[in-house]
């Protein structure tokens, strides 16, 4: 216990008052969480992080903060700060890039939650000690590692393609994903060591990025926009998508011309926003 470092509390306290204050202030809530709209059109990269710091309620904010604290233990002190906070991040910040792909045209999507960061946390874990065992909140049983890493991986590739649950997926395994290409990057020999259980878990991680970016139709992830605004996602089924994306198309026109107005835009804009707006 004596391992568990300064920075493991700082962010354990920076996610329970940044929660808080969510949960009380609707305005700081809605500048800091992840949007597709917002971060795309207004670039506001910043929630790319801050929906990291922020929970839907005190069960979504517990389970990450309990599982950040079960792992941050070895690996904290295994790592060191810099390198910690680098797999913290980087795993962050990848899983809601991977989280922004996916719903690029799904302008409304929006989540929270710190759940990308501790899947990299996790994976790297994962990637780092050979041979460990995980075990399950009140139960008493224990996995190995590299088994719960391939569920894991398994499980959110049927997440993302069915869009079944109330679970941010995308963002857990590229934040994974992410956290477990950093550790490999920082300890390079846990490929001779530790390769067969890394490449089972990499290796299918990656055929479906593949798939995602190159034959999206086939896993049918354009199909219906959603919106997630509590740290779970919630079908719209009234909405049309080609309605959806329409409006996207007029909001990123429009967003043109507040900042440089109209004759800053091309005679292709200008033709578009017409048919658009019949």
């Amino acid at each position: 216990m004596e391992q568990i470092g300064i920075l493991t509390i700082t962010l354990l306290i920076v996610n329970g008052l940044l929660t808080y204050k969510g949960f009380q202030d609707v305005a700081f809530f809605d500048k800091y969480a992840f949007n597709v709209h917002k971060v795309l059109v207004d670039k506001e990269y910043r929630r790319l992080v801050t929906s990291g710091f922020l929970h839907g309620n005190w069960t979504h904010y517990l389970f990450n903060m309990i599982t950040l604290y079960l792992f941050s233990d070895s690996l904290e002190a295994f790592l060191g700060i810099p390198s910690f906070l680098l797999v913290f991040f980087g795993s962050l910040i990848g899983g809601n890039l991977v989280a922004l792909y996916i719903h690029r045209n799904h302008p409304d999507y929006t989540a929270i939650g710190a759940s990308g960061a501790v899947s990299g946390l996790i994976f790297a874990s994962i990637a780092l000690f050979p041979g460990m065992n995980i075990g399950f909140i009140l139960l008493p049983i224990e996995i190995p590692g590299w088994l719960y890493g391939i569920v894991y991986v398994a499980v959110s590739i049927y997440g993302i393609k069915s869009q079944r649950g109330n679970i941010g997926h995308e963002a857990h395994l590229g934040g994974g994903v992410v956290g477990l290409i950093i550790a490999i990057l920082l300890d390079p020999s846990v490929l001779t060591t530790n390769l067969f259980p890394i490449a089972l878990i990499l290796v299918p991680a990656i055929v479906f990025f593949y798939l995602i970016v190159k034959m999206p139709h086939l896993l049918l992830l354009s199909s219906s926009p959603f919106t997630k605004t509590t740290g779970v996602q919630s079908f719209e089924d009234k909405y049309n998508s080609e309605k959806v994306e329409k409006q996207f198309e007029i909001d990123s026109i429009l967003d043109k011309i507040s900042k440089k107005g109209y004759e800053s835009l091309s005679k292709k804009d200008q033709d578009r926003l017409k048919e658009l707006t019949k």
